[in-house]
């Protein structure tokens, strides 16, 4: 009978302790952006696959006339964000739905 009395009484503290370091707020607010970033992920990602098809088919195109150009396109179509993180449904970070069309640096110009 001891033992079991022990263990409930350890039991007990621990259970009465362990949520006292979280925040009921900050773990819904957690939550809700996890959710919202799995949503607008399903509701985001075939319109950015379609924006980058119809971008790849227009960049085809513009090839034809001025390759540098058509990367330009490929790379803003195709590039920024393809997924909705919570931070973007938090507020903290910009949706980046256009990539950027600055090339990096290859390492033959770097290097001089």
């Amino acid at each position: 009978m001891r033992p079991i009395v022990i263990v409930l009484i350890a039991l007990a503290v621990i259970g009465w302790s362990a949520p006292s370091w979280a925040d009921y707020s900050s773990t819904a607010a957690e939550v809700g952006s996890a959710a919202g970033s799995g949503l607008g992920t399903l509701i985001y990602a075939p319109l950015k696959a379609t924006f980058c098809i119809l971008g790849g088919i227009a960049s085809g195109f513009t090839a034809i006339a001025s390759p540098p150009t058509a990367g330009k396109v490929a790379m803003a179509s195709c590039g920024g964000a393809w997924i909705v993180t919570p931070n973007v449904v938090r507020g903290r970070e910009p949706m980046k739905f256009v990539g950027d069309t600055t090339p990096t640096p290859s390492r033959s110009t770097a290097a001089r």
